[in-house]
């Protein structure tokens, strides 16, 4: 254990799922790592694990989609946080999802989302920061209910593991 574990393990952050498009490709996946970083600018950072194929197509894209869930949709969590979508699942054919102008994909049942212009990307050890420029955000219409934190993700096994 970490000198760090103890503060961390008290820490239930927000879960989000980054969708990435790039040279015809698209991936995404379920993020635990992820803060606004900066108000003037309004600057948001995700942490994209290397493992990731995520990581891969994210490295060659643009924009990025950044979309809240809520607790009542972990099987849309399960998909995007437990298939790599390396053996060739198409996330995206279980899913409704929309095209914006800056090539960046947003899953229509997030009920909130916003797409960000890649402005740095930063490299810490196992995961490298992908800090976003908001340029396009949305909301569903009546989406409602608590939002998806990692105590809820725990029993997702992720595609690649930590390791």
């Amino acid at each position: 254990m970490s000198e760090a574990d103890a503060f961390i393990g008290l820490l239930d952050p927000a879960m989000y799922v980054v969708t990435a498009a790039a040279g015809g490709e698209r991936a995404g996946c379920l993020v635990g790592f992820g803060s606004q970083c900066s108000i003037r600018p309004v600057r948001f950072v995700v942490w994209l694990s290397k493992a990731n194929r995520t990581f891969r197509v994210a490295e060659r894209a643009d924009h990025l989609a950044v979309h809240l869930l809520t607790r009542d949709q972990h099987t849309l969590a399960e998909l995007f946080g437990g298939r790599t979508g390396d053996d060739g699942l198409d996330k995206f054919a279980h899913v409704r999802w929309t095209e914006r102008p800056e090539g960046a994909l947003v899953l229509q049942d997030a009920p909130a989302w916003f797409v960000g212009r890649v402005v740095l990307r930063t490299d810490a050890g196992d995961h490298v920061g992908f800090v976003l420029d908001p340029v396009a955000a949305g909301r569903r219409e009546g989406a409602k209910g608590p939002l998806l934190r990692l105590a809820d993700a725990l029993g997702i096994s992720p595609g690649h593991p930590a390791g």
